[in-house]
């Protein structure tokens, strides 16, 4: 499956494995609910990564945050928006580490991906070869306002005009 983030397509350190296939793996993606057996198989300062449905219960994935190094959210299918509602949450609690989409979400969808706080998107096959990394990466450019803030750059249309208006953002 390609990866790609702002930059373009990337090698792939991480590994989808069982929690009982984690050791020596070292950078293991564990389904969520092997990831307490995990976190308890992994070794001393192993980084662990999490593959999460988009529609996990938010109080018990904010207490394991802080021992993830990456957080790869499901998304079923292109219309199915709410891991980029728990991307956004994810960050605002202050994960730090890699938060990976993962599945069949679209280039025109890349630019909004990146903007709740993914870093990168992982895709099905079928869907990098419908639509290659040159797609992604052209849809980042059609992009140069936006009302949200992180799509266009650090300041959002409203910021702009309240700039201009002689405010504050």
């Amino acid at each position: 499956m390609p990866l790609l983030d702002r930059a373009g397509p990337r090698d792939d350190a991480w590994h989808r494995v069982t929690a009982a296939t984690l050791a020596g793996v070292p950078h293991p993606i564990v389904a969520w609910a092997e990831l307490p057996a995990a976190l308890t198989a992994a070794t001393p300062g192993q980084p662990i990564g999490v593959d999460l449905p988009n529609n996990v219960a938010w109080p018990e994935l904010a207490l394991l945050l802080r021992r993830l190094a990456l957080v790869s959210v499901r998304f079923p299918s292109f219309s199915d928006g709410r891991g980029f509602s728990l991307a956004r949450r994810i960050r605002d609690h202050g994960f730090t580490g890699t938060l990976r989409a993962h599945g069949p979400i679209i280039a025109d969808q890349f630019a909004h991906a990146l903007a709740c706080g993914f870093d990168e998107v992982e895709l099905p096959d079928d869907l990098a070869a419908r639509q290659p990394p040159a797609q992604w990466l052209a849809a980042l450019e059609r992009v140069s306002d936006a009302y949200p803030r992180g799509y266009a750059g650090p300041q959002s249309i409203l910021d702009r005009r309240r700039n201009a208006l002689g405010g504050t953002p």
